[in-house]
């Protein structure tokens, strides 16, 4: 990698980490409300105790995503949505793959990318905990399509230790997965 493709990833990893600072706590196992337009999930870490919840919402534009995590190891995480709706610890493989029905690259940088999995970097703070909200406009909550979260068998949002470098295929290096919570 040259000077100006290492300043360019710097750059782009910083703005994925920036992505996202708002959000509101979210408890309860995964469940859907009568429309199907709401989905939330408790998060757990390798011990399958809760670290915090998620909430997807469907919006016209995309899934709205709001994550509260605590007890999570300072830094920056990857994060992405995976292929299966379990999340057996203490490794998470149940969860397969990065979510990826267009058989796209991984990183939000590449391009021949993003999977639909594809996610800003997580950051908590000293305390372990980190809070964000966006709308992801790669997947939906409309089942029946390829991009649906609520595929048969369900979806999942995993946690990783390290951050996710954007471009690296298949999981941009982000390490071992430390935290899961199936989306159905």
């Amino acid at each position: 990698m040259n000077r100006k493709q290492g300043g360019l990833l710097s750059l782009g990893l910083l703005l994925l980490a920036a992505a996202g600072c708002e959000s509101k706590p979210v408890a309860g196992q995964a469940a859907a409300d009568a429309a199907g337009s709401v989905v939330r999930t408790t998060i757990v870490n390798t011990e399958g105790k809760p670290v915090g919840g998620a909430t997807f919402t469907q919006e016209p534009g995309g899934v709205r995503v709001k994550l509260e995590v605590k007890g999570i190891p300072q830094g920056v995480h990857g994060f992405h949505f995976h292929e299966i709706g379990k999340c057996e610890g203490p490794d998470f493989k149940s969860a397969g793959e990065h979510f990826n029905p267009h058989a796209k690259k991984h990183g939000l940088l590449s391009m021949e990318g993003p999977h639909a999995g594809d996610m800003p970097n997580l950051v908590t703070g000293a305390d372990g905990t980190a809070q964000v909200e966006w709308l992801e406009t790669k997947v939906t909550l409309a089942k029946g399509k390829p991009d649906s979260l609520l595929k048969e068998g369900g979806t999942a949002l995993v946690i990783h230790e390290k951050a996710d470098d954007g471009m690296t295929d298949p999981a941009g290096n982000a390490g071992a997965r430390i935290a899961c919570g199936p989306i159905r």
